[in-house]
């Protein structure tokens, strides 16, 4: 008798749950009518890009935060509702960004 059937034997009434595996990435984040401002700027003589203008969750914007950085391979931060990414990946971005759905709008540069 393994230990599978010796917790069953004590705890009939426990429904054990099994974990769900699923494909799908993360959880849909919330679509906003407004356009998502994208910048570039040079801070210290290096470059960086910076997102700003989402009104949604922080949590939704931190996902997609993380999503940017671990698709450029790049490092970056989420600080005050902007998202900053080292380097200028303006162009790569935008279109990741519209093909989620979003409307961006490019400022400088």
């Amino acid at each position: 008798m393994d230990l599978q059937d010796q917790l069953k034997n004590l705890f009939p009434d426990h429904i054990q749950e099994t974990p769900e595996t699923s494909n799908e990435k993360a959880p849909d984040i919330w679509m906003q009518d407004d356009p998502i401002i994208c910048k570039y700027e040079k801070r210290k003589g290096k470059p960086i890009t910076i997102l700003e203008g989402y009104t949604g969750a922080n949590d939704d914007f931190k996902a997609l935060a993380k999503e940017i950085k671990k698709t450029l391979s790049v490092g970056g931060s989420f600080k005050d509702d902007k998202i900053i990414i080292q380097g200028d990946y303006r162009d790569k971005i935008m279109k990741m960004l519209q093909e989620k759905g979003f409307n961006v709008k490019r400022v400088g540069g």
